[in-house]
């Protein structure tokens, strides 16, 4: 049914255990900005909707929170690179080198060497997270070719079927393009535009076995994440206390913020492990396909800025062996 194996992929994650409380430090931060920043706006708003009638107070107190929770969400949307440089990233190095059966340090000094592998590979996070933008772009190009499929399939009842899967794929991205990354990193080359580019054309002409270990990983993510909701659900409603009026609503909010902090902590991590296990496997010993290198320059834009920034950048030869071709390949040839 799957490619990967849940207890291995746990075993990597109970050896990097220094990144999962890393994880989990960040994470519960964030979400305890919002619930502190929320209830603080929500407080205020009560406060001057005291100076009207209850619908006035109601609305005032629902607009404060809003204007607390958008703070916080404003400013974890613009510390979202340096997130992905300082914390996955690196984690993701760790993880690489435990795949490849590589010595890695233990304690804070694993921190420090997932970091300093990214650094080696990314001078800025600027450079690793306009990448991963990139990366992101060209798998969702590829993950339309199932939506795109099942639309034409003449299968009763495919319409809604599609709309579920377009949910799952949507997951399943969060994943891939951490695994590419993975990749990029792994080669060791001073390109890591050409080594993306690379990894790729390696999941496009695998992208069938990919999306569908992404898939299961996508429902057992949906599956876990709602039981830990439910959980979640007991220390949310101590903070409704806290929040004046009624403010049942705000419990389920807190609920979901606490739910996905988890989720992002620990679950995550576990999904790109398991998908890196996919990966590594699937594509060894085979080497790019110039026919998907066409298909997707053809299908998509952010693969062609991709190979442009490869051809751009360090031209050294890729630690897998493999170069950028001497041209960047013609946009011709049509999506399967």
């Amino acid at each position: 049914m799957w490619d990967f194996s849940l207890g291995g992929a746990m075993g990597l994650m109970a050896r990097t255990l220094p990144f999962l409380l890393l994880r989990l430090a960040v994470y519960a931060g964030v979400a305890l900005a919002f619930l502190i920043l929320t209830t603080i706006g929500a407080g205020m708003g009560w406060a001057i909707g005291s100076l009207g009638d209850e619908g006035f107070r109601a609305g005032s107190t629902f607009l404060g929170g809003l204007i607390g929770f958008s703070i916080v969400g404003g400013f974890a949307w613009f510390a979202r690179a340096y997130l992905l440089y300082l914390v996955k990233g690196a984690h993701i190095a760790v993880l690489v080198e435990l795949i490849d059966g590589k010595d890695i340090p233990g304690g804070k000094g694993q921190i420090t060497y997932g970091r300093e592998v990214v650094q080696a590979r990314f001078a800025q996070s600027s450079v690793l997270f306009g990448l991963d933008l990139l990366i992101k772009g060209v798998i969702r190009a590829v993950t339309g070719l199932a939506r795109g499929m099942l639309r034409v399939l003449p299968i009763p009842g495919a319409k809604p079927l599609a709309g579920a899967l377009n949910a799952f794929l949507k997951v399943a991205v969060g994943f891939l393009d951490e695994v590419i990354l993975a990749y990029a990193i792994r080669t060791g080359s001073t390109n890591a535009w050409g080594s993306a580019r690379t990894a790729l054309i390696l999941y496009g002409q695998n992208w069938k076995p990919m999306m569908k270990n992404a898939a299961w990983l996508a429902l057992f993510i949906y599956l876990l994440s709602f039981v830990i909701f439910l959980i979640m659900l007991l220390p949310a409603s101590l903070f409704v206390w806290l929040m004046p009026g009624n403010a049942a609503i705000v419990g389920l909010v807190f609920a979901l913020i606490l739910a996905w902090a988890v989720k992002a902590a620990l679950l995550e991590p576990l999904a790109v492990t398991c998908m890196m296990q996919v990966y590594f496997k699937t594509i060894e010993g085979q080497v790019p396909d110039p026919e998907w290198e066409r298909r997707l320059a053809s299908m998509s834009g952010q693969f062609r800025k991709l190979t442009d920034k490869a051809f751009s950048g360090s031209q050294e030869p890729q630690a897998d062996g493999g170069q950028p071709p001497s041209s960047p390949p013609q946009e011709q040839g049509a999506a399967p």
